[in-house]
């Protein structure tokens, strides 16, 4: 019976493969059409997502240092996010064709996440591709790491589809996570660069911290004199597809607001993926989202405090050296479908907390642990000097 089970199972992937196989087919063929037909530009350069529609993070930052030391390069940017209705995969195929034409006609290729078209394919060796990955250190396990858990690939969709293939180098905030990062690419050790975060380089110049303050409280002069407490709850991937996950916040909002709404307010930064918003009468003057003014970084040095659950944001956050706390709700959960490089409890640079009363008792009493938090920076970023992007491109350009 089981057997019967696992065969049906096993059909049923390879249907949903079908579509997969197609586009790969056509993209293949494309790609091989532009490589006889076009030869590589070597100052072209392609900095492409899909987390996003508009230019940002680590991508942005290594463009801004590229135009000042080169402004020779030619660059072209590919930001599209993928949603999983009808119509977005309609639209993101074509992005794909489009995509296809200016890989192959490229001489660097910088992405910051997965990317589908870069697997289907096989790479002109004139081409270099490299991965800056959108998470800081190492934390929660992912690409082939993860095979076996539901969050990972299945074996038999890396059989058709080699996720993660062709990079030529990878980028990582410092040398201890190098093993994590070469397994979870599939790729040798010395291929993985331990040359720095871009985005870092943004919170590392102080001059930054009294600009975003000053435009922070031209656009919510309600904030002024308030502490802000950052909620930055992790993508819980699971059954569902990028782009596609629902809100739950596991976090008593009401109970927050009537603690401490008399010194604090409460920005919430949900991860690209969450398909939803907060309801606009979840907003009032205690709960804001900043994200249609505000990038990540700019987010980040507004904080006062950070609370998260399995996020990577802490590792950017501890360079400013302020507290962290943590509300796992759901560790036991999470460590099933997805689980992390290390030890959860001993790893964090900050209290676990499994509800909010906990969490109000820490946040009220103000005993925070920074020495904690510095260590962890210093130990998970080999350079904390601003100077990432720069030292990057000096690097890969050569």
């Amino acid at each position: 019976m089981e057997q019967i089970k696992g065969e049906n199972l096993q059909n049923m992937e390879k249907l949903k493969l079908i579509p997969t196989l197609l586009i790969k087919v056509l993209v293949r063929f494309l790609y091989k059409i532009f490589c006889v037909i076009f030869p590589v530009n070597d100052k072209k350069v392609i900095f492409a997502s899909y987390r996003s529609n508009e230019f940002q993070g680590n991508l942005l930052y290594l463009k801004n240092e590229l135009d000042k030391i080169d402004p020779d390069y030619k660059v072209k940017i590919l930001f599209k996010k993928f949603t999983p209705t009808i119509y977005g995969r309609f639209i993101y195929v074509f992005h794909m064709f489009k995509a296809i034409y200016h890989i192959a006609t490229s001489s660097f290729v910088f992405i910051d996440d997965f990317y589908f078209p870069l697997y289907l394919i096989k790479l002109r060796k004139e081409t270099k591709v490299i991965q800056v990955w959108h998470a800081a250190g190492a934390f929660k396990k992912f690409g082939y790491s993860t095979i076996g858990k539901s969050f990972g690939p299945s074996e038999n969709y890396l059989k058709h589809v080699k996720v993660h293939s062709n990079y030529t180098y990878a980028v990582v905030s410092t040398e201890e996570v190098v093993p994590y990062y070469a397994e979870a690419f599939n790729m040798k050790e010395e291929k993985v660069l331990p040359l720095g975060v871009p985005r870092t380089d943004f919170i590392l110049q102080e001059k930054n911290q009294s600009s975003v303050k000053k435009k922070l409280y031209k656009y919510y002069p309600q904030l002024n004199k308030k502490k802000l407490i950052l909620y930055a709850p992790t993508f819980r991937g699971g059954s569902h597809e990028h782009g596609a996950v629902p809100l739950d916040l596991f976090l008593n909002i009401e109970k927050l607001q009537k603690e401490l709404e008399s010194d604090y307010a409460l920005i919430i930064k949900l991860h690209p993926y969450v398909s939803q918003s907060l309801p606009e009468k979840g907003m009032n003057d205690f709960v804001f989202q900043l994200d249609d003014k505000f990038n990540t970084e700019e987010i980040l040095l507004l904080s006062d405090i950070l609370i998260t659950d399995y996020s990577s944001i802490i590792f950017d956050y501890s360079l400013l050296e302020r507290p962290i706390g943590f509300l796992a709700t759901d560790l036991d959960q999470y460590i099933k479908e997805r689980d992390f490089y290390y030890e959860y409890e001993s790893f964090v640079p900050g209290p676990i907390f499994e509800n909010t009363d906990e969490l109000l008792v820490w946040i009220k009493s103000g005993k925070f642990n920074i020495e904690k938090v510095r260590s962890f920076s210093k130990r998970f970023f080999s350079f904390r000097d601003g100077k990432a992007s720069e030292r990057i491109l000096k690097n890969i350009l050569k």
